[in-house]
């Protein structure tokens, strides 16, 4: 529910802050006194697009706030925990726009983009506008207010997503058979380079081995020859050698420990330098029997080596690439392969998918069948009440899963109506006159707004063209939905007016030059005296008031 509003400089407005509470709450005021600004920025809030103009003039910035309370509103919920910004029970929405027109959205006190006030939006509050019959007549706003009312969102999703899948499908089936004759000589030139690397038939990792073995043979003379020339100085050598030598100082110590016990540990130090030279000297001689100098095998890998790089070389890569170079080319040219079977695959997979989609638009279309029916009833009773006692009021949908296919299903829907008794169904475009169209509109949006889960809901003079008993018709209407939910209403008409729970005056005043607007609200007297300046004008006399005096308590 929409609990308190509060807006800086915005418009015409220099400040102005509202509680607002459950029930019907109408909103009157003078013509052009600005009944409609707090709605205007409530939009901002919500998502609507910011604009330079809003901000008022001679000021920096304009910015509105507004709280809604979520005890039962598990959807708003839902979606502030998944998206981690939720914080109780409460929710604060926040709108800055500067006078250059940069704008800022916030969601409990975290930076949000405007699309994601609009989503949230959605969720909160329905704001049903003055021009709402107008829309009426487009076939797509039937369509939406027709699965609104009807409420089969997972039959909408899996329409849409079942859609998706098999468009996609067939915008690549498409490009298949486009690409098929201009990626023939790419698919040739790919073909012979692969044959070129089948040949080669190079192993993942073969090439790093392969290096490494290249460098070892290439080098195989001169590792024996230094392995030799280790083994000889080490160990082997008559005249001198590492072993002799550390034997020598290991004699000289002992003796130097027996002078002095301080130089003892270095025997034993020298003694495992001595170990350690033992055991290079073996390692290197096991190491000089491995080494394998078979010309053959010298030969072989010597030109394994060279064709590998000749490869590389050809192919523009690094030779430590050529392995994935060949992956890839592979992939590539299966990519391009246009064969028959391919292609049949290809189509009978997109064939598939059709049926899926046509399946769940079948499902679709009967919801919105038994819908339709329901809220051709409640519609044709509805406009019954509001003085149009003969009229008859129908959706009709047509279903062509051939030409008038969408994500939103095979259906087109047309909203008809008869208003005389004997006259046939038509477009309500083509029947209904201004002022019925105003009141079909209503009755569409009061009946559907019975189904909205959000649970406030705001009607911005949706009766203009409706006056006398009709309008003492509409505002119970409006009444009766707001004892179930929250209904704020800016309307003209004092029978309307007068059915509101409360009711909130909007006046626009010049101060030093400038023109503000405010609005409050009104007392059980002062409500009576503007029903009666709704009533009579500028003249208001005791009739007047007794009249609204009447009007008031009727409600």
């Amino acid at each position: 529910m929409l609990a308190h509003i509060k807006i800086t400089h915005f418009a015409i407005v220099k400040s102005l802050e509202l509680d607002l509470t459950k029930g019907m709450t109408t909103i009157t005021g003078e013509t052009g006194a600005g009944k409609s600004i707090a709605i205007d920025a409530l939009g901002l809030c919500l998502g609507d697009r910011a604009e330079a103009s809003m901000v008022r003039q001679g000021e920096e910035k304009a910015e509105i706030t507004v709280l809604f309370t979520l005890e039962n509103n598990l959807n708003a919920k839902r979606w502030l925990e998944d998206n981690e910004l939720y914080d109780g029970n409460e929710c604060i929405l926040r709108r800055v726009i500067t006078k250059e027109g940069r704008s800022r959205g916030f969601i409990n006190g975290s930076p949000v983009p405007a699309a994601q006030l609009k989503t949230l939006g959605h969720l909160l509050i329905n704001i049903h506008g003055q021009h709402a019959h107008h829309e009426l007549m487009k076939p797509e706003y039937q369509l939406n207010m027709l699965d609104q009312y009807a409420g089969h969102v997972s039959l909408l999703n899996k329409t849409r997503s079942r859609y998706q899948a098999w468009r996609q499908a067939d915008n690549s089936l498409k490009q298949l058979i486009k690409n098929s004759q201009q990626n023939e000589a790419q698919k040739q030139l790919i073909e012979y380079q692969i044959k070129e690397l089948n040949d080669l038939a190079l192993g993942e990792e073969e090439f790093a081995q392969l290096e490494e073995d290249h460098k070892r043979l290439s080098n195989s003379g001169d590792l024996v020859e230094y392995c030799q020339q280790a083994v000889s100085l080490l160990y082997e050598n008559d005249d001198v050698n590492a072993l002799q030598l550390l034997q020598y100082a290991n004699n000289h110590i002992q003796q130097l420990g027996q002078l002095d016990p301080q130089l003892a540990p270095l025997s034993e130090m020298l003694n495992e330098a001595m170990i350690q030279v033992e055991e290079a000297n073996h390692e290197i001689k096991n190491y000089l029997d491995c080494i394998d100098v078979d010309p053959a095998q010298i030969a072989f890998v010597e030109e394994r080596f060279s064709k590998v790089m000749s490869m590389a070389k050809k192919h523009h890569v690094l030779a430590d690439e050529l392995y994935e170079h060949h992956q890839q080319l592979l992939a590539e040219y299966e990519r391009l392969d246009c064969s028959d079977e391919k292609r049949e695959q290809r189509e009978q997979e997109v064939e598939e998918l059709k049926q899926h989609f046509l399946e769940a638009a079948h499902k679709l279309t009967k919801s919105r069948q038994r819908y339709a029916k329901e809220l051709n009833n409640k519609i044709t009773e509805s406009m019954q009440t509001l003085s149009m006692e003969k009229a008859v009021f129908d959706i009709q949908i047509e279903s062509d899963g051939v030409s008038k296919i969408s994500p939103l299903g095979i259906d087109t829907l047309c909203f008809k109506v008869s208003t005389n008794p004997g006259q046939p169904l038509h477009p309500i475009a083509k029947v209904a006159s201004g002022g019925e169209l105003s009141r079909i509109s209503l009755a569409i949006q009061v009946i559907t707004a019975q189904k909205v889960d959000t649970p406030s809901l705001i009607f911005d003079e949706v009766d203009v063209g409706i006056s006398g008993p009709t309008a003492a018709v509409v505002g119970k209407m409006l009444r009766t939905l707001g004892e179930s939910t929250q209904v704020l209403c800016v309307t003209h008409l004092p029978q309307v007016a007068g059915c509101g729970h409360n009711q909130l005056f909007v006046a626009k005043h010049t101060n030093s030059g400038k023109t503000e607007t405010q609005m409050r609200a009104l007392s059980t007297e002062e409500r009576i005296e503007e029903l009666a300046r709704l009533l009579g004008g500028t003249q208001i006399t005791d009739h007047t008031l007794a009249n609204a005096k009447e009007l008031l308590s009727a409600a």
